[in-house]
């Protein structure tokens, strides 16, 4: 594992482009983890303020093209208000697992000719345009792949300046292993990626409780239900009606 390098402030502009995999709100069909303390809608409601939250600070911090991959298409009328209120382009993500679809969706970006490409998710409010610029800062110096790693075993960000097959295929998605099985498949081929600093991600209900102690994070849950935390809620209580 080699730390990310420090983006000089004259130069963190990022020009590579950036890749954001979104699904469409649905109720029932998205954040169903967190269906028990939102309710259905008030999950989709979530995923909707989660992707807008993404891509607005993708849109503040590159100066390259953003594409938008939507599931399962790109014909959800949330899509078409995302095409006209942000600088993007919209892509349906295939069939397939995630790997299969991050894979397309990053050939399909260098194919075109990027010399760079960022894929990111919606689950990540942490991270901020800071860890845009040392991403494609760190691909601009020369790393082969870039990874946004999470406490859950997984990562939300990875950049790649080539096409690594082998860390797409036949990794075991959506478990704890998922961050280990790809540093082992890059190893086995010599390389070695840019890790950004470890954070969480949106999945279960503790990860509201991060949302709500995060001041600049709050608005993400208002509105949605007298359970979602509040920062006067003790961790681990869910809040109740007056």
């Amino acid at each position: 594992m080699t730390a990310a390098p420090v983006p000089d402030p004259r130069r963190n502009a990022c020009d590579c482009v950036v890749q954001v995999f979104a699904k469409a709100p649905v109720a029932g069909a998205v954040k169903t983890r967190l269906i028990p303390v939102l309710g259905a809608r008030g999950a989709a409601r979530l995923q909707a303020r989660l992707t807008r939250f993404t891509l607005e600070r993708v849109a503040a911090a590159t100066s390259g093209p953003i594409e938008l991959w939507c599931a399962p298409d790109a014909h959800h009328p949330f899509f078409a208000r995302c095409r006209r209120e942000y600088p993007l382009t919209l892509h349906t993500q295939p069939n397939g697992d995630l790997g299969t679809r991050m894979y397309h969706a990053l050939v399909y970006a260098l194919s075109a000719g990027a010399e760079r490409a960022l894929l990111v998710g919606t689950d990540c409010p942490a991270r901020g345009p800071g860890d845009l610029y040392a991403a494609c800062a760190a691909l601009r110096a020369g790393a082969p792949m870039v990874l946004g790693p999470v406490y859950d075993g997984g990562y939300t960000l990875i950049g790649v300046r080539q096409s690594v097959p082998e860390v797409f295929a036949g990794i075991p998605w959506g478990t704890d292993e998922v961050l280990a099985c790809t540093r082992r498949r890059l190893a086995e081929r010599g390389l070695r990626a840019v890790e950004l600093p470890l954070t969480w991600d949106v999945d279960r209900a503790v990860d509201l409780e991060r949302i709500a102690a995060q001041p600049q994070l709050r608005d993400l849950l208002e509105g949605l239900g007298s359970r979602a935390p509040h920062p006067d809620t003790p961790r681990g209580q869910a809040r109740r009606k007056p």
